[in-house]
C-alpha cells in the first residue's frame, strides 16, 4: 500500500449532533440536560481530537437541529469563529442533500472523495485522517476501518479490536457516490470491498451515563503508550495496578465476553426473525422502558435515505 497524493482527495468528516430522529429519541434529544452534557463531551473529546489532526486536508460538516436553542447556536458560533467545522441545520438529511452540502463547502471536485463518520462524543488519534488518506486501491469504492481503538470509561482505558467500528470511512470517486452514511457501519462490507488498517489505536470511544449503546470491551491498559496519539483526551485515566490488570484478565474480561456473546446471539436472532426494522423497534421498546432516565446515544436512528 503506497502513500496517496493527498492533494487529489476531498475528505469530509460527517457528524450528527442533535439531528432530529423519530420516536422516543426525539424526546430525549429535546431535553436541555441531554444537550448540555453532549456539548460538554463534544468539547472535551471530539472537537480537540479533530483540531489536533496532523493532516489538515479535510472539511468537517456537523448537522444540527434547526430548532436548537439559542445558547447552543451561540456555542456553535464560537466554534465557527475558530474555523473548526461547518454547521448545517436540517430536520433530516438525504444522500442528495448531503452531496449538495458537501459541494457547497469544497473548492472543487478532486479525484477521490472520502467521507468519514465521527460521533460527537468520541475522539480520533492525531494521525487518523492521515492514515485513512494513505489508503490507495484499484477498486471503485471501498470501506475503510482502522480496526484498533481505545474505549474509555471514567478512569479506565481499554484496548479493543473492532473491525467494523463506527469510525468508518468510504473512499470512492465522484461518480454516483454513496458515502459513509449509506449503511450501518457493521453492514458496509455487504455493499463494497473493505480495507482493514491494523496498527496503533486510531479512535477513542467514550462510555458515559447517557450512552446506552457503547459498553466496555477489550482489555484494560495503561494510558502512557497512547498519550502521543490522544494527548489530553486521556487526562484523568489512571495507571492500572498489577492487581487491576489481573482482575481484568481473569474475571472482568471473561464476564464481558459472555455478556457480549449473548447480546450478539440475541441480535442475530431478532434480525433473522424481524429484519433491521424489527430490531429497531425492539431497541426502541427497550430504551423507552429502561433508557429514558439516562438518555440515548447520538448515533443515527437509521442511515439517511438515498
Amino acid at each position: 500500500m503506497r502513500e496517496s497524493n493527498k492533494t487529489s482527495i476531498n475528505h469530509i468528516l460527517l457528524t450528527r449532533f442533535n439531528l432530529p430522529s423519530p420516536g422516543v429519541e426525539s424526546l430525549i434529544r429535546a431535553k436541555e440536560g441531554w444537550l448540555r452534557q453532549r456539548v460538554g463531551l463534544f468539547e472535551k473529546y471530539c472537537l480537540p481530537s479533530v483540531a489536533a489532526q496532523t493532516n489538515r486536508n479535510f472539511v468537517w460538516m456537523i448537522y444540527f437541529d434547526p430548532a436548537s436553542p439559542a445558547w447552543l447556536r451561540d456555542r456553535i458560533a464560537s466554534h465557527v469563529k475558530h474555523g473548526y467545522y461547518a454547521p448545517i441545520y436540517r430536520e433530516s438529511v438525504s444522500n442528495a442533500e448531503m452531496m449538495g452540502d458537501i459541494r457547497g463547502l469544497i473548492d472543487r471536485e478532486r479525484e477521490v472523495l472520502i467521507t468519514t463518520n465521527l460521533d460527537n462524543d468520541d475522539g480520533i488519534a492525531v494521525d487518523f485522517v492521515d492514515r485513512v488518506q494513505a489508503v490507495t486501491t484499484a477498486q471503485e469504492r471501498v470501506a475503510i476501518y482502522l480496526v484498533n481503538g481505545l474505549i474509555r470509561r471514567s478512569e479506565g482505558l481499554y484496548l479493543y479490536r473492532y473491525p467494523r467500528n463506527a469510525f468508518n470511512s468510504v473512499r470512492e470517486s465522484w461518480s454516483a457516490p454513496v458515502m459513509a452514511w449509506s449503511a450501518w457501519h457493521t453492514e458496509l462490507g455487504n455493499r463494497m470491498p473493505v480495507v482493514e488498517l491494523e496498527g496503533s489505536p486510531g479512535w477513542l470511544q467514550i462510555v458515559h451515563g447517557s450512552n446506552v449503546s457503547n459498553r466496555v470491551q477489550g482489555r484494560l491498559v495503561a494510558p502512557t503508550p497512547y498519550r502521543h496519539e490522544f494527548g489530553r483526551l486521556l487526562d484523568g485515566v489512571a495507571e492500572p495496578r498489577l492487581l487491576d490488570l489481573g482482575r481484568d484478565q481473569f474475571i472482568s474480561r471473561p464476564v464481558r465476553f459472555v455478556r457480549e456473546s449473548g447480546r450478539a446471539t440475541g441480535k442475530r436472532l431478532v434480525m433473522g426473525l424481524l429484519g433491521r426494522d424489527g430490531l429497531d423497534r425492539v431497541k426502541l421498546l427497550w430504551r423507552t422502558r429502561f433508557g429514558l432516565r439516562q438518555g440515548l446515544n447520538a448515533g443515527p436512528a437509521k442511515p439517511p435515505a438515498s
